[in-house]
């Protein structure tokens, strides 16, 4: 089989469409199909054991756009079946051209977060549906019909699932699969680990894109009032700034250490040295890092928002805050470092909870469902 893998973004970018995308299309080229990425980016991505085609993010957005169809037609005429993590118009327009089927996996209301960066919008994603306006309506509807054209669609939590249904898409034609497990290969110990990345005492960690939707000031706010633990962040986005600023206001210089992006591979070994992995998001699909962290064996504390607590369970693999709450969120980051035995037995039980997530699993099952696009 051949396949067009599409993602808006590829390492060294930070977010799971850059973690999946590229695990993806390396199982795919194992089992022996052949695979092409087209992908969006700031310059060349590193070579991969497949043509990686990429537009540049320097020209402007409708250059760009057009670019990318032109790239996923190209393309998907030399291939059976076209896998969407993102740039679903695109490569709705790109399929079609080429005659090819499309199979999406859909990670966010990307409407939403349109409406969310550009200020036009403050709430949650829920009180987003059926927001009014004539550009929300347009895009929802362009949204909505790009999908409908898909031949089976993937959503990480059964949350998004019912997100996507509410816009009109066929349920048996959207199913729930969540993000995989990343294979753990065998890690240095956590003192190894603490050593070679220069922490000390309690930390947590955060790994992902540095903007309003992970409210990474939610755990700033946290952590005045949860002394002497400590923050590694990892990551970069447009928040960044204001957030080495709000952490000199707040007087925690030397307790957040904010380390950039770092590859997949270097998130999971931060992950491993941590006590817990922390996400304060004020929304949330499912995000890969949640996985991720557990996997390693390290407890998660969250905010309960979106498919977050179909992974994370509140007092056995993690704890759970509301969002936007950072007293909520102190005094859990205070139980969890005062509190040994509670912290032992979640860290214990972290591994477990997504043993049956293993990326075989949820690979083999895109693989089955690529495969019965391209048949029909």
């Amino acid at each position: 089989m051949r396949v067009t893998v599409v993602s808006g973004i590829w390492p060294p970018d930070p977010g799971g469409p850059a973690s999946h995308a590229p695990a993806l299309a390396d199982f795919l080229a194992a089992r022996r199909h052949r695979v092409d990425v087209v992908t969006t980016a700031d310059r060349a991505p590193a070579e991969s054991g497949y043509p990686v085609r990429w537009a540049s993010r320097g020209l402007p957005a409708g250059v760009r756009h057009l670019r990318c169809i032109v790239l996923v037609r190209s393309s998907a005429a030399r291939s059976d079946v076209v896998y969407a993590t993102s740039m679903v118009r695109r490569s709705v327009l790109g399929s079609l051209a080429a005659r090819r089927p499309l199979v999406v996996k859909l990670v966010s209301d990307e409407v939403f977060e349109r409406a969310q960066r550009s200020g036009r919008f403050s709430g949650t994603l829920d009180e987003f549906q059926g927001a009014g306006g004539m550009r929300n309506r347009t895009l929802g509807w362009t949204r909505t019909a790009a999908l409908h054209r898909a031949r089976h669609v993937f959503c990480p939590s059964a949350y998004l699932r019912e997100i996507a249904l509410g816009w009109g898409l066929d349920p048996a034609r959207v199913s729930v699969l969540p993000n995989p497990a990343p294979a753990v290969l065998e890690l240095p110990s956590r003192e190894a680990l603490r050593a070679e990345l220069g922490l000390d005492g309690a930390v947590l960690a955060f790994a992902g894109r540095l903007g309003p939707q992970k409210a990474l000031h939610v755990a700033l706010d946290a952590l005045v009032e949860a002394p002497d633990v400590t923050l590694a962040v990892a990551g970069d986005g447009p928040e960044r700034g204001a957030l080495e600023a709000r952490t000199h206001e707040l007087g925690l210089d030397g307790r957040v250490r904010f380390l950039g992006p770092l590859a997949r591979e270097r998130v999971l070994r931060l992950f491993r040295a941590a006590d817990g992995a922390l996400l304060p998001s004020a929304w949330e699909n499912l995000p890969h890092t949640v996985v991720e962290a557990l996997a390693v064996g390290t407890p998660v504390l969250a905010s309960a928002v979106g498919g977050v607590p179909e992974i994370v369970r509140d007092g056995e693999n993690g704890l759970l805050v509301p969002p936007a709450d950072p007293d909520a969120l102190a005094a859990a980051i205070r139980r969890f470092f005062e509190d040994d035995e509670l912290r032992r037995a979640l860290a214990d039980a972290a591994p477990a909870s997504v043993s049956g997530h293993t990326e075989e699993a949820v690979f083999a099952r895109i693989e089955e469902e690529l495969e019965r696009a391209a048949r029909r």
